[in-house]
């Protein structure tokens, strides 16, 4: 009995040591602390995605422009559509920004320019020819737009009733802001 109960002790200090080896932060001589920011006072953290040279989050200081963004990402690519967002617009702290193709991706030849519409002057009707708009939603943008004024950016859609997470992504390759 002596025996057995000597070889379970050996056995869990063997396996905590090799944990302790394998992960160091298991040998309890650290601290658990809360993680703090490290961004600056009057920086801000945002992300931008889609036909961006280099897609990820960036640092940039308060009161920068979607121009700012782009050209810290290291520019749009050829198939970015300029119709989808303004330079000159000031993004705002932890949003995620999306440029949208000008051409149809799936398109080898790249040449087929994909059908969009203007949420910022298209009728009802017109917006609902794109595959994800429905007459209400497509009513939803309307109103918001007459009482809330025009879209700045394509993820202003997300503010509009009846638009969730998937339908914005569903039809954000197939809307602009401006011609």
């Amino acid at each position: 009995m002596v025996k057995i109960i000597i070889g379970v002790i050996i056995a869990a200090v063997v396996v905590i040591a090799g944990f302790m080896i394998l992960e160091p932060k298991l040998n309890g001589s650290q601290s658990i602390a809360p993680t703090v920011s490290s961004e600056a006072p009057n920086t801000l953290k945002v992300t931008i995605q889609g036909e961006i040279e280099n897609e990820g989050a960036y640092t940039l200081d308060e009161g920068s422009t979607m121009l700012d963004l782009i050209t810290l990402a290291g520019g749009v690519t050829s198939n970015a559509d300029s119709r989808a967002y303004y330079e000159e617009f000031v993004v705002e702290k932890g949003m995620t920004y999306y440029i949208p193709g000008l051409y149809n991706s799936n398109d080898i030849c790249n040449n087929e320019e994909i059908e969009k519409v203007n949420i910022n002057v298209d009728d009802a009707e017109t917006l609902m020819t794109i595959n994800g708009i429905s007459a209400s939603v497509a009513s939803s943008i309307v109103s918001y737009r007459q009482n809330d004024g025009f879209f700045e950016t394509l993820e202003e859609l997300l503010n509009v009733y009846g638009i969730g997470n998937a339908t914005y992504r569903k039809v954000r390759d197939y809307v602009i802001l401006h011609e």
